[in-house]
């Protein structure tokens, strides 16, 4: 019998292994196994925190680093990456301005801006890119990307001409000059990785959804929705665009409807982006199995998640795909069934939730080498 060719691309499971240490977890688990198989590790981002390290690193990119604001004016050393001979750079959010800078205790999107991660892109045209790719994940910021266009000469003022620039005072918005803004941005060709399909305001909006994790009470949320109402309002006044319809605009605290307003950003599916830009599908095409997974998949999975995204492509090219994840739904209904062909929860049994996230690796290690010994079977 021929060795079985297994491609493993996992996303990122959350809060406790990347992407990449998932697949190298997942791959050992099937080296363990009986199976006679070779594995190719193939991290997957779909603009979540890491999707741009991925792309980096697969395409031998150049790191370029400065110091920039962090999400309350803090100096750090911040990085981007330099691809296409230096003509693309990938700018991945969290660097300068994500969760992981911030201790918990510190957390407040009321005054966290995106800031620094303006200052990288401002760097970035300096060194004469022609396209920008930016992935949002991992922010620590409700601010509509405010902090980012301040950065790239774009003035938030208040009716006494004083300019604002922490989300908690946005609803005294009442002009928006332009007059500085960095005119090599409509130069660039800006693409915004997005896996979430959220708008700007209300229930399912930025601050309702995203800013608890980012340290908003119930009152925060109220005021940050508030802010951003009034910032789309003048916007709109402004530009003819409507801030709070835009399909994806409430990604990263609004930071898509802000940068598709007045930068003219495109707002792209992250893992379809993702797959075309480190050529998946010439992996792909060398594999008998594909083995994705994240920290959840469910029904949610596919509305543009990473795991879906693989499968998709596996299923055009009819091979086998088995998802693995910390939690799966129990009713596996039809519309994952047509792209998974076996989900399986990495869990030993019930555990916690933080016992759960120590144990990702080894979860993961022992489920693949238990699948491929079944597999070994089918042989």
């Amino acid at each position: 019998m021929p060795q079985t060719r297994i491609l493993i691309a996992p996303n990122a499971f959350k809060h406790s292994l990347n992407a990449l240490d998932a697949a190298l977890a997942i791959q050992e688990g099937f080296q363990q196994s009986t199976l006679d198989c070779t594995c190719e590790c193939f991290p997957i981002g779909d603009g979540g925190d890491g999707t741009g390290e991925l792309m980096i690193r697969k395409h031998n990119g150049q790191r370029v680093s400065a110091e920039v604001d962090d999400p309350f004016g803090r100096k750090i050393t911040a990085s981007f990456g330099l691809v296409a001979k230096g003509k693309t750079a990938i700018i991945e959010m969290a660097s300068a301005s994500g969760l992981h800078l911030v201790d918990p205790s510190e957390l407040n999107p009321l005054r966290a801006t995106s800031f620094g991660t303006g200052e990288l892109i401002k760097l970035a045209l300096d060194m004469g890119v022609t396209q920008l790719v930016l992935a949002i994940g991992g922010s620590a910021t409700v601010d509509g990307g405010t902090g980012i266009l301040r950065a790239l000469g774009i003035r938030f003022l208040d009716a006494s001409g004083n300019d604002l620039t922490e989300p908690g005072r946005f609803t005294e918005i009442t002009t928006i000059d332009v007059s500085k803004l960095e005119p090599r941005v409509f130069t660039c060709d800006i693409s915004i990785l997005c896996d979430v399909d959220n708008t700007l305001l209300g229930d399912q909006g930025s601050a309702a959804v995203f800013g608890p994790q980012k340290g908003a009470t119930p009152e925060a949320v109220q005021t940050l929705d508030a802010g951003l109402a009034t910032l789309a309002n003048v916007a709109q006044s402004l530009t003819g665009i409507d801030m709070a319809a835009v399909k994806h605009g409430g990604a990263a605290g609004g930071v898509s409807a802000g940068l598709y307003t007045f930068l003219k950003a495109k707002l792209i599916n992250g893992i379809e982006f993702f797959l075309d830009f480190t050529r998946f599908d010439e992996a792909l095409a060398d594999a008998d199995l594909v083995i994705t997974g994240e920290g959840s998949i469910d029904e949610q999975t596919l509305h543009g998640k990473g795991p879906y995204g693989v499968a998709f492509r596996a299923k055009a090219k009819n091979l086998p795909v088995i998802g693995l994840a910390g939690k799966i739904p129990l009713d596996q209904h039809d519309g994952l069934g047509k792209y998974f062909d076996m989900l399986l929860a990495i869990g030993n049994g019930p555990t916690d939730l933080p016992t759960a996230l120590t144990n990702t690796r080894q979860n993961l290690i022992r489920t693949a080498q238990q699948l491929g010994n079944l597999l070994k079977t089918r042989q």
